[in-house]
């Protein structure tokens, strides 16, 4: 709980220094899946300026430090998210699973996962794609639905606060090989 307030106070200082920046209350919204598929509003900070929708270099340090996820502390307060977990889809993707793969909706989704550490740089793999959304729908969905099918499957609170750590401290951790040791 007092991890929860520091961050909402350190959260309160971002927001108002993302407010001057991008000209709007400093939050984006979106529609997400959550678990069990029920529909929610992630919260995010604002990262694009609201008249020209481009990133100032504020936008960009939060987004490349996953500062700007920082909000979603109150997704976690409102019971719809969790620290670690399959991160939250918008509608189209893990609203549509089939099968085992369903597995992923039984579990909350979180602010971080083993998903999270291997793409995290995807921002920078799709634009180096002819086709980003074909190379997301095609390669980086089932590879994200396989780690976490097998996240679901045999996930610990060791394990969690694994990923925790590497969240936190970005140094070299590959998802593939962890995954295979178990």
């Amino acid at each position: 709980m007092v991890i929860l307030l520091i961050g909402l106070v350190f959260l309160l200082l971002v927001i108002a220094i993302t407010a001057i920046d991008t000209q709007s209350n400093g939050f984006f919204t979106q529609v997400r899946i959550g678990q069990h598929g029920k529909l929610f509003l992630i919260y995010k900070l604002r990262t694009l300026h609201v008249k020209t929708n481009k990133s100032s270099l504020w936008g960009r340090i939060l987004r490349k430090t996953k500062l700007d996820e920082f909000p979603q502390l109150l997704n976690i307060i409102k019971g719809q998210m969790t620290f670690v977990g399959p991160r939250p889809d918008v509608p189209g993707y893990a609203d549509e699973l089939i099968g085992a793969d369903r597995i992923l909706l039984s579990l909350k989704p979180g602010i971080t996962g083993l998903a999270s550490l291997k793409y995290r740089n995807e921002e920078e793999i799709l634009s180096k794609q002819t086709n980003p959304q074909q190379y997301n729908d095609e390669v980086i969905w089932p590879d994200k639905v396989r780690i976490n099918k097998w996240y679901a499957q045999n996930r610990t609170i060791i394990m969690d606060l694994q990923i925790l750590f590497y969240t936190l401290f970005p140094v070299s951790f590959d998802v593939d090989r962890f995954i295979g040791k178990r």
